[in-house]
């Protein structure tokens, strides 16, 4: 069975989501780079093993980085799943994990990378916005797209009430992306990503719709 390791920062909603999906695969560690963070309660309680590598201990990000991999590895992971996990990785980091290191984005990417996508998207009139599950690499926000789920923008929203509707769907996708690269079926080609027996996809979405 593979394994694999899940990275948070607070109260890990998207680790819960993971855990809760039945993955074909064993969840052997939730690392934290804050010792208050709220998801480590909830992984306890399911009685997965739990560890702490705290960046404020660290003199610098690449001593942390050296640090935190060093923990990863300790538990020879198959994957590492980023879930809300709020650093910004060295290059070196990034390259030790190459492949085998997922992220989700609240965005469809490559629009709006980084902090505050929900209020980009609302400023720039987008009217359709979502989530990217993606694999990792050095430049930020903008390894190979595995998948990605959009919903409209309405009138109304801000950001909570987009955010919201984002995070319901991340809670779908990123599993959805985890299960995939357990069951082997994700394959990288330059900066595509190719998913054994996928059906293909004519439908086309609208916003608003009048």
């Amino acid at each position: 069975m593979k394994k694999y390791v899940i990275l948070i920062s607070g109260r890990g909603s998207n680790m819960r989501s993971l855990l809760e999906a039945g993955l074909p695969g064993a969840c052997v560690a939730v690392i934290s780079n804050r010792p208050e963070a709220a998801g480590l309660d909830y992984a306890r309680g399911r009685g997965l093993p739990t560890r702490v590598v705290d960046h404020r201990q660290y003199a610098s990000r690449e001593d942390f980085d050296a640090a935190l991999a060093a923990e990863i590895e300790r538990h020879q992971p198959d994957l590492v799943l980023l879930a809300g996990f709020m650093r910004v990785l060295t290059d070196g980091f990034v390259r030790r994990f190459e492949g085998r290191l997922l992220n989700i984005h609240p965005s469809l990417l490559p629009a709006f990378p980084g902090l505050t996508t929900h209020a980009k998207a609302i400023a720039a009139g987008v009217r359709l916005h979502g989530c990217t599950v993606h694999f990792v690499t050095p430049a930020l926000d903008s390894g190979p797209i595995v998948i990605q789920a959009a919903v409209p923008v309405q009138d109304d929203d801000d950001e909570d009430t987009l955010g919201a509707r984002v995070l319901a769907q991340e809670h779908l996708v990123y599993a959805q992306a985890a299960r995939w690269f357990l069951e082997g079926r994700l394959a990288i080609r330059g900066n595509r990503v190719l998913l054994a027996g996928a059906r293909p996809e004519e439908a086309a979405l609208r916003a608003p719709l009048g």
